[in-house]
This record gives structure tokens, sequence and C-alpha cells, in this order.
């Protein structure tokens, strides 16, 4: 390599929101695809004096894809971290939602990795621009507080939730990055989907670009904010759930009392508990609301709901086979 590592203030600011975000000292999986974001975060790592290993999934969606990869892991042996490629197993190559379900692959292949590995937590390089984005995204979606609070610095991995996922990033601007990578002599990898206008990411990039008025900090401090709320609402929903929600033998019962945000989580985490697993969308939890308000009935994620004075709910009886 080059430059030099990451120092000074630069280095202190990221070791103090790790040691915040994740005191403890165990090896530190970083998912790094090559571009500028995840190679400053891979830079700052191997500054940071704490144990890391380093993986790079390469999607098989592009041709770049696996000489990408190989670059990876050639400056990680510069740095003298462990590093592997992880290779997509697709049964059918999307033809739709193509980030998503890259999305999803990428972070069940490191969850995986990270069980195999014992690592202590995932850490990606999700930084305040991304923040503002998703913000916005979410904003046009009609999302709610939840939603809006964007990205959390620690949350489950996706697909294996005792995996942490960190994201000690979220406060750094993309331009402090690309200079932690020009100090360091590094020319970032570019993937050209992340400037493709097929997908929605770079068109809410292009149009927050061109936006000098709307700041990517006051995104992220209201996405802060959000967030400060969303943990209130959930600390007011567990409580109506202690006060407000009886479980037996065959079902639950909901007396319900609370504002209608906390109803609906107080409806989620009955769904959770006695349906499928799988979280319904919002349009489909509010029909069912509306139905149980007026009385009726509704079958949703497995569970069969009543409504009434007290709203009931017990697994749906299994479909009947047709002969």
């Amino acid at each position: 390599m080059k430059g030099r590592l990451p120092e000074g203030a630069r280095l202190e600011r990221f070791r103090e929101r790790l040691r915040l975000l994740l005191p403890e000292d165990r090896a530190l999986g970083i998912a790094v695809s090559g571009g500028s974001d995840s190679m400053a975060l891979l830079l700052l790592a191997a500054a940071s004096g704490r144990p890391v290993e380093a993986a790079t999934v390469d999607h098989r969606l592009r041709e770049e894809s696996s000489h990408e990869a190989s670059w990876v892991g050639e400056r990680c042996g510069e740095l003298g971290i462990p590093h592997v490629v992880l290779e997509a197993e697709w049964a059918q190559r999307p033809a739709s939602a193509v980030q998503e379900q890259a999305r999803d692959e990428r972070y069940r292949l490191l969850g995986n990795w990270a069980a195999r590995r014992s690592l202590s937590a995932i850490l990606v390089a999700h930084h305040a621009d991304d923040q503002a984005e998703t913000l916005l995204m979410r904003l046009a979606r009609g999302a709610g507080v939840r939603g809006l609070a964007g990205m959390r610095e620690v949350a489950p991995l996706p697909g294996r939730r005792s995996v942490p996922l960190i994201r000690p990033l979220l406060t750094w601007r993309k331009s402090e990055l690309e200079a932690i990578c020009s100090d360091a002599g590094i020319t970032p990898r570019q993937d050209l989907s992340n400037v493709d206008a097929q997908y929605e990411r770079p068109r809410v990039r292009h149009a927050l670009a061109e936006l000098a008025w709307l700041s990517a900090e006051h995104l992220g401090r209201s996405a802060a904010h959000l967030a400060a709320a969303d943990e209130a609402i959930e600390w007011a929903t567990d409580r109506a759930w202690n006060e407000s929600v009886r479980l037996s033998p065959t079902g639950i019962d909901y007396t319900r009392s609370e504002p209608v945000e906390v109803q609906r989580r107080i409806l989620l985490k009955i769904l959770g508990t006695l349906g499928t697993g799988q979280e319904p969308r919002g349009a489909e939890l509010s029909r069912m609301m509306s139905s149980l308000e007026e009385g009726g009935t509704a079958t949703l994620r497995g569970v069969l709901c009543s409504g009434g004075r007290i709203w009931r709910f017990e697994p749906a009886p299994p479909r009947k086979q047709r002969t």
C-alpha cells in the first residue's frame, strides 16, 4: 500500500464509536465490496487495533465482480487481514427486484460466514449520505415512524438475528471516506449499478445531489430523532402488552385502549407469536385492523383474528386439501 493508514482525529473518532457500539474485543467481520465506503471502513478497522476479518460477496451478477473480489483480497493481504470471497448461489439468476434479492443473499452469506468464524459482529459501511437517501426513499413510500428512523447503528443481521450488524460510519460523509482512501493511495473499485437510474437508490442519490438546500447531515439528524421516538413507542408497547394482553393455551386476548401506533405494534407481536413468522405489510395490517374495529374477522399470516370489545387471536385451522 503506497499511502498511510488513518490516524489522529479520524482514527480516534472511529475507535471511540466502535467502543460504544461493541465494547468487547472479539474478532469482527467486515463486509468489503471494494468501493470507497467499505475500503475506508477496512482501513479504519485495520488501524484500530481490533482483530478483524474481511469478506467480499461476489453476487455473480456482473462480469467484473470476481475481479473486484480478487482485488479486495490483494488489499487485505497488504494489510495483513484474513479475507474470503463468498459466492452467491442462485437457483435462477434474478430478473426482477435484483438489488433486493442480492441484499438478501448477501446477508445470508455473511451470516453463515460469521457463524463459521465465530465473529462477534458484522460491520458494514453505510454512511450519512446513505442514511439521507434511505430516509427520502421511505418517506416517498409513506413509511411510518419505524421506517423513517432509517438504518440503525446496531441491528440484528437479517436472517441471523444472533449476530449484530454494526454501522459505525453513519455520521461520516462519503467525502470523508473517499479522502481516507485517497490518503492510503487506494483507488476504489466502481460498481456501475450504483449510478444506474433503473434502480431507486441511484435516482434518489442524483436528486439529492441537485438539491443544495437539502442537507444529508440534517436528514440524518431527523432519522436519529425518529429512532428515539421509535424506542419510546416500543417502550409504551411493552407496557401495554403487560397490561392489556392475556395469553391462554388456545390463543391471545387483547383489550385495547392505546393509541393506534401502539395497537399496530401489539398486533404485529401477536401475529409473530401465533403466526407463520412472516411480518405482514403495512396495508395488510391496516385492513385487518379496520375489519376488527367493525367487529369482523380476518385471517392473516396463519392467525384467525376476531373483533369486538376484546380482540381474540388464535392459530387458524389448517386449510382443507382439495380433492
